[in-house]
């Protein structure tokens, strides 16, 4: 064969011409006539590949393939185990082009320059014909780091002529002042990391990688279907609409022009296992279902499948099969170094950018360029999904939690509230997003919003891409090689965004502009304004008890009075108290922002003398206070006890205006006393000591600050038995999980290595035992209890060199050893952090934890139960939804499945963290493409913001759990021009709140920012000294 080197290789005759087009050395023009020729006429397609890939000096090669137009002229992938003559039966005109055919969830797992240089302009290449769409910004933002890579740091003379000279996509004169604007923020990045920054941005595109092939189904309606790593997508026109994720696709066939997906039986689904798809012709339907057994071996399987036997007599079916590397091999091959590292010339580069290979370490991902870390915060999760999905939830989270950006804080959290919010809102504004709301279970009985009619997929299982997957998960939870292993989440589920009525309220966007410019601007008077509106919510969480539970309570007849005269009579004093607390506060409040004459004389303007008064009084019910660990410890001793008071209970829970666990409410008084303490704290740190509300608010100070020790012990003890029978409900197949000197320190989803590959578990970490366990597939929601491992004697390592998968651990105890997988590293280090520390406690301890499971370990269940855990490994978005829609008797929104949805994980010390974290007030709201603001009364608290029209009602409208989610500031590209405005954005999922001053907006700032990342253990050891840990 010439051309590839220009000299003969292979010893091979001239007798086929093969036109080989090196479509990433190209712009068409590049063209290489190969004179490829066989004496042995049946050499495979794999020789000719290998050839292409050597002229390269190319080592993952495996990534790449050729494709080429057959004898009808359909586009099929050149078969590496047939032929070539078999397959190019008239080469004189075929050309050939060698392009990227398998997109990797997570551009990181590709360890060669070379190779991220050449999926950087196959990236190029699909912008310019058309199959990576985007909106106008994400596609400026990609050209300007194209542009970069090829002529250097920004000129804006020389960015016009080399604008005007390569069109890189349609239209794109209109773009021309965006992208010049975008390259100027790009100074001294080299090509090797524009390369890395254009994938980290087209990987979240809904598009990146996929070629779709038209279809219909069932009933005649045109859609398009895609593979990609995560498993089979459904399009209509260029929305997706459907998932069939590997670990729920059974079996794949076709029959003539019918392509067949066979799903494994969902107890959750009363659908068709088998659905059918229509395609042109048979020969379209077979070139598809060749496609999808290649992406399944490569992203699946460990090793190459092996031949089956050939027929004796006759064979039925296709003989065809995956040929080549998995990606689990192609990457052990690289880690091990067992190549040769060569240097390779940019073809479109006008920088002196020839680069050795060999001079850069050889550790994992030695070559991701350093910047990668310091970008996080600009370009992960900015909005635009990907994809793939692999096992994994694509693309990490959309929000780079503050561990994994280490020092290098999103700039965008550090910019003023006012002023200049230019920044990095490139990368913010570039998702192209729908506004997916779900509704909350108070308006679960009115009908959902019409789904795009698929056919038969209307009423198949959505399979979530990522069983992990935030929110529903976009990666089979099997999934070996997926390096964030986190769930895709492109569906709705009920934990991403909430129903906020566009009628519920209404809107308003300039009317209290005035009104706010009325108020005082003293730091002081918001202080004070942020005490009375927690105050408002803090009332409203006692009548929970004192009026809802209580009226519940009366009409049956399953409490005993003992019980009872334990809770009410202890609830209903600091009712009324709080009641003439919360009226003191708003007549002050009145005072202070001058609806009398009294403020032009200052005597108002001070909350400290209120504060005081009132922590004194409040003195005077500590003995109500004390009364409340041991009202929560009778009420579980009574729900243990009676099942009548258990169903009780129950049901209640399941009511609106018990939006948090029952239990929660009853620990809400002593949680209050921290708050009035920080509050004070903020006043004394404001006020000069000569101010006349310093002695005020220092004597209260003082004053909270001695109840607060008081009854700090009892605190610490009930926070950790409240957490242990909230998690009791959580889970099924345990006995006694409650015993005394057993305290809980993190729970969350990591993925299990078994034989059939990555599967998603929900682990719980206690001080002297490891749960681990599969979401259920009953009505109640709850999680099945697979394994413990009691943490006596157990030790851990670190090996992902060993098992080939990102950011894994080896878990070896006395009688079992598990390998798992996390999210991410920072996710990784919290889990070694604190199992470690679970460990040096375990040894302090008197010796090993009898077993407490009521069920045996999944090792010994039989191959019926391992198809179910199979199942349940994988998270289906629409069997979430859907249980959050009926009256199960448990509900499916608490922390644990927000934990499995977004693949993330939280500790006893992320829930102190958040207990001292609480906020109320009036905020605006905004989708990203609505015009007007809303204005709501909002309540944060336990990781979740809680939507009410108003103050007086009584439950919320909708809840948006944050963990997951980022915080940043919007930029000018995003057309919010208003102060005091925060952003949070999951996914596809943007939401824009509005403040009313610099005081809230930070104090809003700083609590969410609390819930979309954990605290350091120190920080929460700096405040409880004596933590139960």
């Amino acid at each position: 064969m010439k051309g590839l080197s220009g000299s003969p290789t292979l010893g091979l005759q001239l007798e086929f011409l093969f036109l080989l087009w090196l479509a990433f050395h190209s712009n068409g023009d590049h063209a290489v006539s190969c004179q490829a020729t066989y004496h042995q006429q049946r050499a495979p397609g794999k020789v000719l590949l290998d050839a292409v890939c050597n002229h390269l000096n190319l080592v993952e090669g495996d990534y790449f393939g050729l494709e080429f137009p057959d004898h009808k002229k359909i586009t099929v992938w050149l078969d590496l185990l047939k032929p070539i003559v078999k397959q190019i039966r008239r080469p004189k005109h075929v050309v050939v082009k060698f392009v990227v055919k398998f997109f990797p969830p997570d551009h990181t797992q590709l360890q060669e320059e070379l190779t991220r240089y050449l999926f950087a302009l196959q990236v190029k290449q699909d912008l310019a014909q058309g199959r990576l769409t985007c909106n106008d910004t994400s596609a400026a933002l990609l050209i300007s780091h194209i542009v970069q890579s090829e002529i250097g740091d920004f000129d804006e003379a020389s960015d016009r002529e080399h604008l005007a000279k390569n069109k890189y996509i349609p239209q794109q004169d209109a773009l021309e002042d965006k992208i010049v604007e975008f390259h100027h923020n790009h100074i001294g990045q080299t090509p090797a990391e524009s390369d890395f920054q254009l994938l980290e941005i087209a990987r979240r595109l809904e598009m990146y990688g996929i070629r779709l092939h038209p279809a219909k189904d069932r009933e005649g309606t045109k859609i398009n279907l895609a593979v990609a790593n995560t498993g089979i997508l459904v399009f209509q026109g260029f929305t997706k609409i459907n998932a069939f994720n590997w670990a729920k696709v059974r079996k794949l066939s076709f029959k003539r022009k019918r392509f067949l997906i066979k799903l494994r039986p969902d107890a959750n689904s009363s659908y068709q296992d088998t659905l059918e798809f229509l395609m042109a012709s048979r020969d379209f339907c077979k070139s598809f279902w060749k496609i999808c057994v290649e992406h399944h071996a490569f992203f699946r399987l460990f090793e190459e499948p092996k031949p089956k036997p050939k027929a004796v007599l006759f064979s039925r079916g296709s003989s065809f099969r995956f040929s080549g590397r998995t990606q689990k091999q192609v990457l052990d091959y690289v880690k091990e170094g067992g190549h040769k590292k060569v240097q390779f010339e940019r073809k479109h580069s006008k920088i002196h950018s020839i680069r050795s290979l060999a001079t850069q370490p050889a550790e994992p991902n030695s070559e991701v360029p350093k910047q990668a870390q310091q970008s996080a915060s600009l370009t992960l999760g900015e909005g635009a999904e990907s994809p793939d999905g692999q096992s994994c939830q694509q693309g990490k989270e959309l929000n780079a939690s503050s561990a994994e950006r280490g020092p290098h804080q999103s700039p965008a959290l550090q910019k003023s509230p006012v002023g200049n919010k230019k920044a990095d809102g490139a990368v913010k504004a570039m998702a192209e997003e729908e506004e997916e709301v779900v509704k909350d279970r108070t308006q679960q009985s009115k009908p959902q919003p019409p789904q795009p009619s698929t056919g038969s997929l209307t009423g198949s299982p959505h399979l979530s891409e990522l069983s992990i997957n935030s929110q529903g998960g976009a990666v089979p939870a099997n999934v070996v090689f997926s390096p964030n292993l986190s769930p895709d989440t492109k569906q709705a589920s009920p934990l991403v965004s909430p129903l906020l009525n566009e009628q519920a309220c209404p809107r308003t966007d300039d009317e209290e502009e005035g009104r706010r410019k009325r108020f005082p601007t003293d730091k002081a008077y918001f202080i004070a304004k942020e005490v009375s509106t927690t105050e408002r919510t803090y009332l409203k969480d006692l009548e929970v008890i004192t009026s809802w539970f209580q009226s519940t309570v009366s009409k049956e007849e399953s409490m005993p009075e003992t019980l009872k005269s334990l809770i009410f009579p202890n609830f209903e004093p600091l009712h009324k108290f709080h009641t003439n607390f919360l009226k003191e506060i708003e007549q002050r409040l009145a005072l202070w922002e001058g609806r009398s004459n009294a403020h032009i004389r200052g005597d108002h303007q001070r909350i400290g003398d209120v504060m005081l008064k009132n922590i004194q009084g409040m003195k005077q019910l500590a003995a109500h206070l004390w009364k409340h660990g041991e009202a929560l410890e009778a009420l579980e001793t009574g729900i243990r006890s009676s099942r009548r008071l258990e169903n009780l209970c129950r049901d209640f829970e399941l009511q609106k205006v018990c939006y948090l666990p029952l239990n929660t409410f009853l620990l809400r008084p002593l949680h209050r006393l921290m708050h009035y303490k920080q509050v004070l704290e903020r006043l004394c740190k404001h006020h000069p000591p000569s101010h006349m509300d310093f002695r005020d608010c220092r004597a209260a100070l003082a004053e909270i600050t001695e109840m607060v020790a008081q009854l700090h012990g009892t605190m610490i003890k009930m926070e950790n038995f409240q957490k242990l029978h909230e998690l009791k409900k959580d889970l099924i197949g345990i006995d006694n999980l409650v015993i005394p000197g057993r305290e809980f320190i993190r729970l969350g989803s990591l993925s299990k290595l078994s034989g059939k590959g990555l599967q998603q578990r929900m682990f719980f970490l206690f001080n002297d035992i490891l749960l681990y366990t599969s979401r259920g597939l009953t009505a109640s929601n709850q999680f099945k209890v697979h394994g413990q491992l009691p943490l006596y004697g157990m030790t851990i390592e670190e090996s992902e060199d060993e098992w080939g998968v990102p950011h894994c651990l080896t878990l070896r105890g006395q009688r079992q050893s598990i390998i798992v997988a996390a999210s991410s590293r920072s996710e990784m280090e919290k889990w070694v952090e604190d199992i470690q520390m679970a460990i040096d406690l375990a040894e302090k301890s008197s010796g090993p934890t009898p077993e407490f499971l009521a069920s045996s370990p999944p090792d010994n269940k039989s191959p019926d139960e391992t198809a179910v855990a199979d199942q349940e490994s994988e998270d289906d978005l629409s069997a979430s939804r859907t249980s959050l829609e009926r009256q199960a008797p448990h509900r499916g929104n608490t922390m644990v499945h927000v934990c499995w949805h977004r693949n993330t994980s939280v500790s006893m010390v992320d829930f102190s963290v958040a207990v001292e974290n609480q906020l109320s007030g009036n905020l605006l709201r905004k989708f990203k493409n609505s015009n007007g603001w809303q204005k709501l009364w909002v309540v944060f608290t336990n990781f979740c913001l809680f939507f009410y029209k108003s103050h007086q009602d009584n439950h919320p409208l909708a809840s948006l759990p944050l963990l997951g989610y980022s915080l940043t500031i919007p930029s000018e590209s995003e057309d919010v021009h208003k102060d005091y405005v925060f952003k949070l954005h999951f996914k596809s999922h943007v939401y824009y709140f509005r403040a009313e001053s610099e005081y809230t907006f930070e104090r809003w700032m700083e609590v969410i920012r609390s819930a979309t990342s954990s605290a350091s253990r120190a920080h929460i050891l700096s405040h409880k000294e004596s933590h139960v840990y």
